[in-house]
């Protein structure tokens, strides 16, 4: 493939990213979902072949290019059109915390596990589940939060009731799933006597019966049962 080849087939795929790109719109990159994301990972793929891969002929890779876009941009439109192939093409935001409850068989659904949610929740500003009201799994993959009204951000105030052996001025993860975090419990300067007291003055015999339990700033237990073990 010589120099001039090469050129004209880097500006030809520039040019043809380019006004596709713009076709396609900007919910491309603003509302990216599972098929988004794999389109724009193909139609680069593609791009990147018809510039340099000297077996691809420059035809072949523009009608491969400019079929990839039109079946994408079928896409928009049948979802823009109809919501039931919406939902089968883009999916349903889910809701995983409901009145301050994790929905344990929508993380299941969304094979979203309880530390990336604590995750995605961090990078809302909330560090402790107690703060959430609902919040919704989106087709994006970002979670949309609605907080408790009487709940407000931690103070200074707050801070200094904390523990003096605390390390973290923050909600600390003790239980997940039933199973102890040992070595959170230590960095609280708390052990398993203490938690196990915690629970009995709950009404909480089996520690299997919680799904989830964090200490919190205040030094208060907050806990979430698993589904199975909730009663009226």
């Amino acid at each position: 493939m010589t120099t001039t080849e090469i050129i004209w087939r880097v500006a030809l795929s520039f040019i043809g990213l380019f006004l596709l790109t713009r076709m396609m719109g900007r919910k491309e990159i603003s509302q990216m979902t599972f098929f988004n994301f794999v389109s724009a990972i193909s139609i680069g793929s593609i791009t990147a072949n018809l510039a340099v891969n000297a077996n691809l002929s420059v035809r072949n890779g523009v009608i491969a290019l400019v079929l990839w876009t039109a079946f994408t941009l079928l896409i928009a439109f049948i979802d823009i059109k109809s919501k039931r192939a919406r939902k089968f093409t883009t999916g349903e935001p889910i809701i995983v915390i409901k009145e301050g409850r994790i929905m344990e068989d929508a993380l299941r659904s969304t094979q979203l596990e309880i530390d990336a949610l604590r995750t995605l929740l961090r990078q809302k500003n909330i560090f402790t589940l107690k703060d959430v009201q609902f919040a919704i799994f989106e087709t994006s993959g970002q979670l949309s939060v609605m907080k408790y009204e009487s709940n407000q951000p931690v103070t200074k105030k707050d801070l200094n009731i904390l523990p003096k052996n605390n390390i973290y001025p923050l909600a600390t993860e003790i239980i997940t799933d039933g199973k102890i975090n040992t070595n959170n419990l230590q960095r609280l300067g708390k052990n398993k006597d203490w938690l196990y007291l915690q629970l009995q003055n709950m009404g909480i015999k089996d520690i299997d019966q919680i799904f989830y339990a964090e200490v919190l700033p205040n030094g208060s237990l907050y806990i979430d049962k698993k589904d199975d073990t909730l009663t009226n």
